[in-house]
């Protein structure tokens, strides 16, 4: 059993005049395992060549990282108002998961049009890749010691240095590392992404899969955590947005089931 989650030894290391933060390490190393991945499934179906993988993984990171940081810049303008040279820190912290993947996608798809790839078949490539970069990512977290959980007693419970605990919290105390937790549910999602993938759901509704159960988990994570965030009616805006995830998903999964179907039932010598 563990007594305690340890929290990092340090959030970076020096080399030379560089400042090489770990939490940027681990978003970088997040991006490049999406794209490995992405790669790998597109060339096992035939769908792309190897510089077809790369330009689309490519281009969706770009997206990714542009669109991640302007949605928490957008959820979190109060902190950037009055200085917009912090909006391209992102070494320091702060992406938003929902837009990295809302514009990650965007340039992906656009990407695959302009060099010839199927569309579904480069997201069906990347319906499990995105979660595999998210659990990867989700450890920088870790390094900065932030967006952790309420204070438990769990024997997982989280270590916080104390310069970075909240207000009102007694050294010592223990949080539920949030972190892990969506690592853990997102490295989960791809492998039932990966699963269904082969059976039932057709090329074109697997990420709608990912994006319901992304949502399902984030939904239940930002519920734990305790860090400031504008909330409505109760939740927290990132809560409503993973609901929003949920209902799309599972819109999407059945949608596109009818859709298929409904072509299944039409014999080319019809109408």
């Amino acid at each position: 059993m563990l007594a305690a989650f340890p929290s990092p030894p340090a959030n970076g290391i020096s080399l030379g005049p560089l400042d090489l933060r770990f939490y940027g390490l681990m978003i970088a190393i997040g991006l490049l395992a999406a794209i490995r991945v992405t790669g790998s499934r597109l060339e096992s179906r035939g769908a792309g060549s190897s510089d077809d993988a790369s330009a689309i993984g490519l281009w969706g990171a770009v997206g990714g990282l542009i669109g991640a940081r302007l949605y928490h810049v957008a959820t979190e303008w109060d902190r950037f108002a009055d200085d917009l040279g912090a909006i391209p820190a992102i070494w320091k912290g702060g992406l938003g998961i929902p837009g990295g993947v809302a514009l990650g996608v965007a340039f992906g798809v656009f990407t695959a049009r302009r060099r010839g790839v199927e569309v579904s078949s480069a997201l069906w490539a990347a319906a499990p890749a995105i979660p595999v970069g998210q659990a990867i990512g989700r450890w920088g977290n870790w390094f900065n010691q932030e967006l952790f959980g309420r204070a438990t007693e769990l024997p997982w419970g989280l270590s916080i240095d104390d310069a970075h605990l909240p207000a009102g919290y007694a050294s010592g105390t223990l949080f539920h590392p949030t972190f892990l937790y969506e690592s853990l549910w997102n490295l989960a999602v791809a492998w039932v992404v990966v699963r269904v993938g082969r059976s039932a759901v057709t090329t074109g509704r697997l990420m709608w899969v990912y994006v319901a159960g992304y949502g399902v988990g984030r939904f239940w994570v930002e519920g734990l955590r305790i860090d400031p965030a504008d909330s409505l009616a109760g939740l927290r805006w990132n809560q409503w947005m993973a609901l929003a995830w949920v209902v799309a998903g599972v819109a999407g999964v059945v949608l596109g089931g009818r859709l298929t179907a409904r072509r299944s039932s039409v014999s080319p010598g019809d109408g």
